[in-house]
């Protein structure tokens, strides 16, 4: 594994850990159980052993403590990246008022704010969760629920754009949480079936080899069957800013089960994000997607992404049955004839053009705009986006188990 630089170097040497009649242990075991909140399989054993190494490995520096702590909690690479950030902002160092205080101050004109580094939000949250309230502070309500709605069932119709911060927390770990099961699709290649209906000569006549010849029983070959890649095209424009990282999380989550998932973000050029999407670590994933993207939240052109996608990626991309999410408001700007058309080359190209439009949630919402109706033409369902009712119906659909039907042509018949 290749050592991360030890943040916040040089530092002033620490008073020895052996013999030291401080509050160690109480630091370690906080600091593992926040490790453990923030999504790394640290137990109890774990800590133990931190305590240990710490206590024998006669501790000089901060840099020292950092390596010892990391050879301990750190198993795989994608968890470095967390370890760093606690270990950030668990151990301090002198100056972090200033530090803070600098950050208040206004920024130059021109000069973008840094963007936070990935895994910072989940670890600041694990690490201030335990020091919220005290267990003797604690005080125990009794609270009649008999005429209230069940938290779980809000969460799931509530829109992603209305959420807080901690109930898109619990909104991300529901859809990491989803199963889902594609209906699978036939192939032409063929492997060993029990009623297939060509039969395997290698395989029948080593069967008959172990009888001695004297018994021959013949074995088939019949058609794979296995689930399509799914290909997303999801659209980062300004109007779909707060519905782009629950659908980020979403393929992240379907990336992480299967293997055949392509993702491509467009505004105003197409890029390709399907290995940032790869990586383990959510927040790490969705970091690199941001790395990636060059025009995020700025404008839309649907017309020319899609045909950079017919031109490069279609024939890569789009074979053995794919399914593809088209991931858009649909609001284009020029709703000519060129968006009919390669709208109308991606639905020729896939099995199946399922469009999700957060636009959707609005129980008034009509297609008048020249972009939409230029696309619900060419697309087999029309679809919302905005909770999670609407991705767990997404997922029944993908699975062959769509109970509500969502016919493009009954929004064409409306608006005429």
């Amino acid at each position: 594994m290749e050592k991360a630089p030890c943040p916040e170097e040089p530092h002033p040497p620490l008073s020895g850990v052996r013999g030291s009649t401080g509050r160690l242990a109480d630091n370690v075991v906080h600091f593992g159980r926040a490790l453990r909140a923030a999504g790394l399989p640290v137990g109890p054993g774990m800590v133990l052993d931190a305590l240990d190494a710490l206590q024998s490995g006669g501790i000089g520096s901060k840099q020292d403590v950092y390596w010892t702590l990391h050879a301990v909690f750190v198993k795989k690479r994608e968890h470095t990246a967390v370890f760093d950030q606690a270990f950030k902002l668990f151990f301090r160092k002198r100056g972090y008022l200033e530090k803070l205080m600098a950050m208040m101050m206004p920024l130059a004109p021109g000069t973008p704010a840094p963007p936070p580094p990935a895994a910072a939000l989940r670890v600041q949250e694990a690490l201030s969760a335990g020091l919220q309230r005290r267990p003797e502070e604690e005080r125990q309500v009794e609270i009649d629920m008999r005429m209230t709605v069940s938290d779980r069932e809000v969460l799931r119709r509530k829109d992603f754009a209305q959420m807080t911060a901690q109930e898109i927390a619990a909104a991300r770990a529901a859809i990491a949480r989803m199963v889902l099961n594609l209906d699978e699709v036939r192939t032409r290649r063929l492997v060993p079936h029990p009623h297939g209906h060509r039969i395997d000569m290698r395989r029948t006549l080593r069967g008959s080899l172990k009888a001695g010849g004297g018994f021959i029983d013949l074995k088939y070959l019949g058609p794979k069957r296995r689930p399509p890649p799914i290909v997303a095209l999801v659209d980062i424009s300004g109007s779909m800013s707060d519905y782009t990282r629950p659908v980020l999380h979403f393929l992240h989550a379907v990336a992480d089960a299967r293997k055949r998932v392509h993702s491509f973000l467009f505004g105003t050029r197409l890029t390709n994000v399907t290995r940032s999407l790869a990586r383990r670590d959510p927040d790490e994933a969705l970091a690199a997607c941001t790395t990636a993207v060059k025009d995020w939240s700025g404008g839309t052109r649907i017309a020319g992404s899609l045909g950079e996608f017919n031109k490069r990626w279609a024939r890569r991309v789009l074979g053995q049955g794919a399914i593809v999410l088209l991931i858009t408001d649909g609001l284009e700007r020029d709703g000519d004839a060129r968006l009919a058309f390669e709208v109308d080359r991606l639905h020729r190209s896939c099995r199946r053009l399922i469009w999700l439009n957060p636009l959707l949630r609005f129980d008034r919402f009509e297609a008048k705009a020249k972009g939409i109706r230029a696309l619900l033409p060419h697309v087999d369902e029309f679809r919302p986006v905005h909770n999670l009712h609407s991705v767990e119906a997404l997922c029944r659909a993908l699975a062959g188990r769509g109970e509500d039907l969502h016919d493009p042509k009954d929004w064409l018949k409306t608006a005429a």
